[in-house]
């Protein structure tokens, strides 16, 4: 960047103060909040994950240096519930995520099922189970999704990240009204709650577990530090 470009000294202090402005809003909100999903919460959150950007962006552009903090971005959680007190309907959207780890298996499994199907129906399609994607549906069509995944390994399949959001309706979809599209249309400010299973978490943790190891070992035989709050 150019001198003519770099932001002042007194641009970046500016920066500094509406940091502590924010922290202060927050700080108060924090204190008032009202329940778990405070909107006022929620917006001081973003005000002051806003400054925190502008600063270390002004701190880095003036002088080459960088904050020893990271706000996460509000994209990454999702905003206060707005939805109805007392929803008259919801919806439960799910996704699971596998990998084919053993095709064979998998197609051994929907060729079982295929020929106990055969012996009950006559001209059924002997061969829909000999491709990976014949076989998904017929193991998808005839066990329950739960099914599937407290048996996956079973299956051929191995886990992957899963979420399952609950959002609130004022009242029950038409039959057959959001067949063709069944994401495209959640309000996240209608998630009443949402779980989230994933790989990722774990690895967190086996970091934070391999980072106490090292201090326990810098330490000598006290007592390992407390996982409590995470």
């Amino acid at each position: 960047m150019s001198d003519a470009a770099q932001p002042t000294a007194a641009e970046v202090r500016a920066a500094a103060e509406a940091i502590k402005t924010a922290l202060d809003r927050h700080l108060a909100a924090v204190e008032r909040r009202s329940g778990d999903d405070d909107p006022a919460v929620y917006e001081a959150f973003n005000e002051l994950a806003a400054a925190a950007e502008v600063y270390d962006e002004l701190l880095y552009d003036r002088y080459d240096e960088v904050t020893p903090f990271e706000i996460p971005g509000a994209d990454d959680s999702l905003p206060p519930y707005e939805g109805p007190d007392e929803p008259h309907a919801i919806s439960v959207l799910i996704r699971r995520d596998y990998a084919v780890a053993e095709p064979q298996r998998l197609l051994a499994q929907a060729q079982r099922v295929e020929a106990a199907e055969l012996e009950e129906a006559i001209g059924a399609d002997e061969d829909v189970a000999n491709t990976v994607p014949g076989a998904l549906g017929i193991l998808f069509g005839e066990f329950e999704p739960d099914e599937i995944a407290s048996r996956h390994k079973e299956f051929g399949l191995e886990e992957g990240d899963s979420t399952l959001w609950v959002t609130a309706d004022d009242e029950p979809a038409d039959p057959g009204e959001w067949l063709a599209a069944p994401f495209e249309q959640v309000d996240p400010q209608r998630v009443v709650c949402r779980f989230d299973v994933s790989a990722v978490f774990d690895e967190d943790d086996d970091t934070d577990e391999a980072e106490h190891d090292d201090l326990d070992l810098d330490e000598g035989d006290g007592p390992a530090p407390s996982d409590a709050g995470r």
